[in-house]
């Protein structure tokens, strides 16, 4: 896929622009990169605390299978999160210019 990129100022060099992006891009990468990994250890937490994955945690509670523990709640927060992030990262990282 391509993208095409609108310079408004012409002052600024082709290799400029492309480097001060792929700068941006490299830095949220990493910014989702660490917040990936912090939900992705809170996930684990979880899956250690109730016995099973985050997998199927999601499963059973997006069907009504378990009860209203509030922890049920955090980690369904903490997996949609971490779903998130995963999913922003692997976009960031694949992405240059």
């Amino acid at each position: 896929m391509n993208i095409a990129l609108q310079i408004q100022e012409i002052a600024y060099s082709l290799d400029e622009v492309s480097a001060t992006v792929n700068f941006a891009l490299r830095q949220e990468a990493e910014q989702a990169r660490l917040r990936r990994q912090h939900y992705l250890l809170r996930c684990r937490a979880f899956e250690e605390s109730y016995g099973f994955d985050s997998v199927e945690f999601m499963h059973r509670f997006e069907n009504g299978e378990l009860g209203d523990d509030s922890g049920y709640f955090d980690w369904y927060a903490a997996k949609r999160a971490f779903d998130l992030w995963d999913r922003r990262f692997l976009i960031l990282s694949g992405v240059s210019v």
